[in-house]
């Protein structure tokens, strides 16, 4: 069984990491630097680092602050907001990132998804999918932090942006985001066992039994989470330690260091 992934989430606006509820109501967190820092010492799997108003405010991505995170963090780091173009792509990586997570520019532009997967593999492509759940329609995307509906239904454009060569999707329930509430496992299910690329379940973890029922009955092969990390509830230990005890694989920790 392969192992399953733990992934912090930073989402930075202003400068500073925040956390909302279903999209809004944000509050401030700390800073990026000092929360990579304390996530990569944990042992987190991976590190998410969202610029949530980027696209939404139609600038870039803050490259600066993408490599001072990135000096402190010995993880996978995934950097997405604000990634319109090739040139974006180049940047972002070049700042220290390992992928890209496009949501907006993805559904406005699906050809950046193959170029991208051309130009740097589609390993360094990751498709972020805000999607909310209409009766009689399925679970309908959003796009611009959430604020803006699409015609494009999950399961669908899941399918689509595998096919440009997308290397793996952030699936978040708007419906279930920052609630604590528990993932949205029939969303996540829906996309993980209609497509053949990864899929990293996000929005609603409020307890260590959701993150263990997203990573089975949801059939997701990554979990991320913000506030049960920024608010103290869990370390990434006990995490780790509660998953294991449930028979689900996850890496061991090893303290992180640099060269």
């Amino acid at each position: 069984m392969l192992a399953k992934r733990i992934i912090p989430c930073l989402d930075v606006s202003d400068g500073r990491v925040v956390k909302g509820t279903r999209f809004s109501a944000l509050k401030d967190v700390g800073h990026p630097v000092e929360c990579a820092k304390a996530y990569d010492t944990q042992g987190a799997d991976e590190l998410a680092f969202l610029d949530v108003n980027a696209s939404l405010d139609g600038r870039r991505a803050l490259i600066s602050l993408i490599e001072e995170v990135a000096e402190v963090c010995f993880v996978p780091l995934t950097v997405g907001g604000g990634i319109r173009s090739i040139e974006d792509v180049r940047a972002v990586l070049s700042a220290g990132a390992d992928k890209v997570s496009i949501n907006t520019s993805a559904v406005q532009t699906p050809y950046l998804i193959r170029e991208g997967a051309e130009n740097f593999g589609s390993q360094c492509m990751m498709v972020a999918i805000d999607a909310r759940h209409e009766p009689g329609f399925g679970w309908r995307v959003y796009t611009h932090g959430g604020s803006k509906p699409t015609p494009l239904e999950a399961v669908a454009w899941a399918h689509r942006v595998e096919d440009l060569g997308a290397g793996e999707i952030l699936l978040t329930s708007m419906d279930t985001d920052g609630t604590c509430s528990g993932y949205d496992c029939k969303l996540t299910k829906a996309v993980s066992q209609s497509i053949g690329i990864p899929v990293i379940a996000s929005g609603g973890a409020g307890d260590l039994v959701h993150l263990a029922q997203v990573l089975t009955e949801g059939s997701a092969d990554a979990v991320l989470a913000a506030s049960i990390f920024h608010f103290g509830r869990y370390t990434l230990q006990a995490v780790k330690e509660f998953l294991l005890l449930k028979g689900i694989a996850v890496r061991h920790h090893v303290q992180n260091h640099p060269l």
